[in-house]
C-alpha cells in the first residue's frame, strides 16, 4: 500500500464544473421554452448537480483550494435547494411564488457576483463561467419579478451559454493535463 504522503489527489474541478455545466444546459434547455420541466431535470439537480458537485468541493478542501470549495459545495447545495423547491408542494408543502423565487434568485445572483470578484485574478474561462452566471441569476429573477415570458426565454439562451463556458472549461482542464501541454486555452 502506498504511503498516502506520496499519493497525488486528482483535480476534482473538472468533475465539479461537468456537474454544474451539464445541468445548467438541461435546465435552461428547459427555460428557453424547448421542453417541459421534468424529472430529468430533476435527476441531473440531485445526482450531478447536486452530489458530484459537493463532493468536488469535498475535494478542493482536502487539495486546500477555498474558492473551490466554496463554489462546489454551494453550487451542489444550490441544485439540491431547487429540487426540494420544485419537489415540496407534491408533500403538502406550500409552493414558492414567483416574489419568493426572484428573492431566492436574486440572492444566488449576488453569491455569484462575489465569487465572479474572486475569478477576477484567474483564466478568462472563470471569468466569463461566473460572469455569464450573474447575468443568468440577474434574467431568472427579473423573469420572477416580472412574470415576463420574455426575459425568462432569453435567460435560457443565456444559461445555455453559461453552461456551455463551464463545460468547455472542465474539458479543457481534463485535454490539457491528459496532453501536458495547453491543448485548449483557458
Amino acid at each position: 500500500m502506498a504511503n498516502e504522503s506520496t499519493v497525488s489527489a486528482a483535480n476534482p474541478a473538472p468533475l465539479g464544473l461537468a456537474g454544474f455545466a451539464l445541468t445548467t444546459i438541461l435546465l435552461n434547455i428547459h427555460n428557453a421554452g424547448l421542453y417541459p420541466l421534468s424529472v430529468m431535470i430533476m435527476g441531473m439537480g440531485v445526482f450531478y448537480g447536486g452530489i458530484a458537485q459537493l463532493i468536488a468541493g469535498i475535494m478542493e478542501f482536502k487539495r486546500g483550494n477555498t474558492f473551490g470549495t466554496v463554489a462546489f459545495v454551494s453550487y451542489g447545495a444550490f441544485w439540491l435547494s431547487l429540487v426540494f423547491i420544485w419537489a415540496m408542494p407534491l408533500t403538502g408543502l406550500p409552493a414558492a411564488d414567483p416574489l419568493s423565487m426572484g428573492f431566492y434568485l436574486a440572492i444566488w445572483g449576488v453569491f455569484s457576483f462575489a465569487m465572479f470578484i474572486g475569478t477576477l485574478k484567474g483564466k478568462t474561462i472563470g471569468k466569463l463561467v461566473f460572469g455569464s452566471l450573474v447575468i443568468l441569476f440577474a434574467l431568472l429573477a427579473a423573469a420572477n419579478f416580472t412574470g415576463s415570458h420574455a426575459i425568462h426565454t432569453m435567460a435560457g439562451i443565456e444559461g445555455i451559454i453559461c453552461g456551455a463556458f463551464a463545460l468547455y472549461e472542465a474539458a479543457a482542464v481534463v485535454i490539457n493535463e491528459k496532453f501536458g501541454r495547453e491543448v485548449l486555452p483557458m
